[in-house]
């Protein structure tokens, strides 16, 4: 078994996607008993919680087919700070999640809870309480603001909580059961027949997946309980951006490159400081990163695909390129659930929001730049609403894919479709 401790990480700019070099806090544990049913609780911590959560808890989905998804071995993928502590573990089994509980969880007036659910290499506090975790640039800006959403939507007396899930780059079909097991959890808490739900990006696509029934044989049926669904920078209709930049982004991701960002790459093959590395396990076939295949789809009917990048048509359609090679984004598109998600209509008593941004000036990024974009998703894919039966409306508004979750455009847009009947 790989060792939990925290490791050292390197700093920069790039924190927003690997969540680097989080801070360790102290905390209480008060082990609760096991309960029956599909889910089990598994620990309690309500004492020196950070960010200001005041309760945080640790569950297990009962069900088989959970498997322990790999991480990288370096460490970037693993859990950090306080969450590897009330994980028990910094490489935590998939079958694990965390429930967060904010301020006025049990008190506040609004009737209808609203579950925070965090994107790829993200987690409930630098997503929704505490942007500036990671440092600056961690939010998509060179300051980051010290709360968020969760504090914003609990002041104003919302019974809010979050998941925690335990894969960075989880199997989405983990992602969605785990989503209807939190739902579950908050209607328990709460004694509320339905649930808002609030999905950042990866989590937006798993999200759908729930309420629309795109499941496993043993997955959990919808069962009729979330009334709105909000859609952060969600990729409706795919993504192909580490495809569409020749060899950009896998020289952030390559450790032979200086690379330490956690996510799937298109080279099977890079030439770092004139040395031909081999990389298979940086692919979108790696273990490592199970659900990020599941979001692609190709663009470059739509827009362009940037000639002057190094490598670009090897890398987009396979190749030996001058400095790279990989098999192309054709080779992984039998793994992708986009279209599966969009041919799956929506509950009509489910009412779904896209909230989608139109900056790409995320802060040291290389941006999606040949369309328009959040800097990660195009806001044509963002605002593509097939398979949305009801769509309670869409926003676009002046902010980047790393801002949807705490900029206060944002958190104000996403605060009035909640209030709305």
């Amino acid at each position: 078994m790989r060792k939990t401790e925290a490791r050292g990480r390197p700093m920069g700019a790039r924190r927003w996607l690997a969540a680097l070099a989080m801070s360790w806090g102290m905390i209480g544990l008060m082990p609760a008993p096991a309960e029956a049913g599909p889910t089990t609780l598994e620990a309690t911590y309500s004492s020196g919680i950070q960010n200001g959560w005041v309760r945080v808890e640790r569950w297990r989905d009962t069900s088989t087919a959970f498997t322990q998804e790999a991480f990288p071995p370096d460490g970037r993928g693993d859990q950090t700070g306080q969450r590897a502590t009330f994980f028990a573990d910094a490489s935590p089994h998939s079958s694990k999640f965390l429930m967060y509980y904010a301020p006025g969880w049990n008190t506040g007036t609004r009737p209808v809870p609203v579950l925070l659910v965090h994107g790829a290499n993200q987690d409930a506090d630098i997503a929704w309480a505490d942007p500036n975790e990671a440092g600056s640039y961690g939010c998509g800006r060179a300051s980051c603001p010290s709360t968020g959403m969760m504090q914003s939507l609990s002041g104003a007396g919302y019974k809010v909580f979050a998941v925690n899930l335990p894969h960075k780059n989880g199997d989405g079909y983990f992602w969605s059961e785990q989503i209807a097991d939190a739902v579950a959890i908050v209607k328990s808490r709460t004694g509320a027949t339905q649930v808002d739900v609030v999905a950042w990006s990866k989590a937006a696509s798993n999200a759908r997946m729930y309420v629309s029934n795109v499941r496993k044989s043993w997955g959990t049926a919808y069962r009729g309980d979330v009334r709105r669904l909000v859609l952060l920078g969600s990729a409706n209709n795919g993504i192909d951006l580490s495809f569409r930049h020749g060899w950009t982004f896998s020289l952030v991701v390559y450790p032979e490159c200086g690379g330490v960002i956690n996510g799937p790459t298109p080279h099977d093959h890079l030439v770092c400081y004139g040395i031909n590395r081999e990389g298979a396990e940086w692919t979108y076939a790696s273990p490592y990163f199970p659900g990020s295949a599941q979001l692609l789809k190709r663009w470059d009917a739509t827009y362009s695909l940037p000639t002057y990048e190094q490598d670009w048509y090897t890398t987009f359609h396979g190749g030996q390129g001058f400095y790279s090679s990989g098999p192309g984004i054709d080779a992984y598109l039998s793994r992708s659930l986009v279209n599966v998600i969009r041919n799956a209509p929506s509950p009509s008593g489910v009412r779904v929001h896209n909230l989608c941004g139109n900056q790409n000036d995320i802060t040291l990024l290389h941006n999606e730049h040949t369309g328009p974009s959040d800097g990660v998703v195009f806001i044509q894919s963002c605002r593509d609403i097939v398979g949305v039966t009801t769509h309670g409306g869409s926003a676009t508004i002046a902010v980047n894919h790393l801002e949807l979750g705490w900029e206060p455009t944002a958190i104000s847009q996403v605060a009035s479709w909640l209030a709305a009947t």
